[in-house]
């Protein structure tokens, strides 16, 4: 795995390509063994790059809305907040929303992390990360985002964000992670998914009403960085402590 960015666009298409192979059915048995030890060192590699960032809210968002638009500008004031409370600001790593959040938390004096994905396009990693990592594998590029993250907020966003945002639920639904909170930021972009989960999916049964109430619908930085940080310090027990420290003999730096 690459932990710095594949910016040749030839390198790029390349790995599309092999992810495109891997995902389109049964492969020679050697070669699906290797690509299983290339998985497996992508998933080590991001836990041990990412073992020290500290507790972490993930905030996900669409590349395509950029500095000036109405939305940057309320995802900076996101990131900073939370900066500012003592969590890390992790995001996909890309452009619009993803550098948004980033910039606000750099700017505020906070970590700043980028779990990006090699794609032919759209993604390569924005200048506010103070940590960065590239995988080829969405799976495991969402393990990452989810398994360090005490709350996630989801800004306007396109396929990719819905994705998240979903598995997130999915996760919270069936109890795998706790009952962090999950933030949607933007009322009128996200009203009609929000009248389709309780007038249609509660109604017809296919999720519950508790399942709808979990998520969060604000417009405004403060309170969802107030929402997070009260659940964060009264329900799941997070404390200011000093922070782990590395092993040497780990190979930790």
């Amino acid at each position: 795995m690459e932990t710095t960015p594949i910016h040749d666009p030839q390198k790029r298409q390349i790995e599309n390509q092999k992810e495109r192979l891997f995902l389109s059915g049964p492969q020679p048995r050697l070669k699906e063994l290797f690509r299983a030890f290339r998985i497996f060192f992508e998933i080590v590699n991001g836990f041990r790059h990412l073992h020290f960032i500290g507790p972490c809210v993930t905030v996900f968002g669409s590349a395509r809305f950029q500095d000036g638009h109405p939305y940057y500008e309320l995802t900076k004031q996101v990131g900073a907040g939370l900066a500012k409370s003592g969590f890390t600001v992790m995001t996909g790593g890309g452009p619009g929303l993803m550098e948004a959040a980033n910039r606000g938390a750099r700017e505020a004096g906070g970590l700043s992390v980028g779990c990006n994905i090699v794609l032919p396009m759209e993604q390569q990693p924005n200048p506010y990360l103070d940590t960065f990592m590239e995988f080829r594998h969405f799976f495991v590029r969402k393990l990452m985002l989810a398994k360090y993250s005490y709350a996630f907020v989801a800004m306007p966003g396109g396929y990719g964000t819905l994705d998240e945002l979903f598995e997130v639920a999915t996760l919270v639904q069936t109890g795998k992670i706790k009952r962090f909170p999950i933030c949607l930021v933007g009322t009128d972009y996200w009203a009609p998914l929000v009248t389709f989960l309780k007038d249609t999916m509660v109604r017809e049964g296919t999720i519950d009403a508790v399942d709808a109430e979990r998520i969060f619908v604000t417009d405004s930085a403060e309170e969802v960085v107030k929402k997070i940080k009260e659940a964060a310090l009264a329900e799941f027990g997070l404390t200011y402590e000093p922070p782990v420290r590395r092993r040497w003999y780990l190979l930790e730096r």
